[in-house]
């Protein structure tokens, strides 16, 4: 039993509390910039100080934090050698997040009507982002940093030690030939 537990923590607890971490410093951001932008601090009257611009704003900017603490802390041991590829294919996981968030936010400011600044953040910081971040552990856990990615670090490791075993083998298998050959 103590077996699986720990096998449990290994493959799914520690990435989830890690990703929680890096998830809140994520959540602080985007929070603290949403809010900044919705109350005019770069001035009013334009698209990103109303709630929708000013959520592409905020995502946009936690998600280059979030992609570094996922990256290089939560699933370092399993980041991909093309780190283009990888944070394009974390911002899609982003971007769809954002599709989750959003149309929380727009259902509560313009179909319910409930346009105060309170209101706009419980749909969207509290409501949307529980949905969207269960969406977005999964995929990025088991996509985007997922155990059968070709290039990711992991797979690289477990390649050269695999040759070196091999060589390891093929030198021994060698040295046995030309053993078996002496006189």
């Amino acid at each position: 039993m103590k077996r699986f537990f720990t096998s449990v923590y290994e493959r799914f607890i520690r990435y989830a509390l890690k990703f929680g971490v890096v998830g809140i410093v994520g959540y602080a951001v985007d929070v603290g910039v949403f809010n900044l932008l919705r109350l005019g601090v770069l001035g009013h009257g334009h698209f990103i100080q109303g709630p929708i611009g000013a959520t592409f704003v905020s995502v946009a900017c936690s998600t280059l934090v979030t992609w570094f603490g996922n990256r290089y802390w939560t699933f370092r041991e399993h980041r991909r050698k093309n780190y283009l590829l990888e944070l394009f294919e974390f911002t899609v996981i982003a971007i769809a997040g954002l599709g989750i968030g959003l149309l929380c936010l727009y259902i509560s400011h313009y179909v319910f009507g409930f346009t105060s600044l309170l209101a706009d953040n419980i749909s969207r910081n509290v409501i949307g982002l529980m949905l969207a971040t269960a969406f977005r552990f999964l995929l990025y856990r088991y996509w985007v940093y997922g155990h059968h990615r070709k290039d990711g670090l992991t797979a690289i490791k477990n390649r050269e030690a695999e040759a070196s075993a091999m060589a390891i083998y093929e030198d021994d298998a060698s040295a046995s030939a030309d053993v078996a050959r002496l006189p």
